[in-house]
């Protein structure tokens, strides 16, 4: 049987680089946020928070329908807010957590 040849072809292969590659820093923050959605838990916090039908949601409210402990989701809400996806307030003796936009928008561009 003869060897066969392969033979090539640059501008067949290659692709050019788009012009909107991410920098160092966005890389980084992109990296941190996707790393914090990397938890089924934190999903569908994030989940429960972007279908409530307020602006924002007490920590109480999350309890319940994760399933999880008060401190389990206090510790993987802190996550989501480290990572810039929520923001939250303290009211008394309950935090409210809201979405926070632009970092969610960030993540559709980087993925789009």
């Amino acid at each position: 049987m003869a060897a066969k040849t392969v033979t090539f072809d640059p501008i067949a292969c290659c692709s050019p680089v788009r012009a909107d590659v991410l920098d160092e820093e966005q890389a980084v923050v992109l990296a941190h946020s996707f790393a914090a959605l990397a938890d089924p838990i934190r999903l569908r916090l994030l989940s429960y928070i972007a279908a409530a039908d307020a602006e924002e949601v007490c920590a109480c409210d999350l309890v319940e329908p994760s399933g999880r402990s008060q401190p389990t989701v206090s510790h993987h809400m802190k996550i989501l807010v480290d990572a810039g996806l929520v923001d939250r307030e303290k009211r008394g003796l309950w935090v409210w957590y809201r979405l926070v936009p632009s970092r969610l928008d960030a993540l559709r561009t980087a993925l789009g």
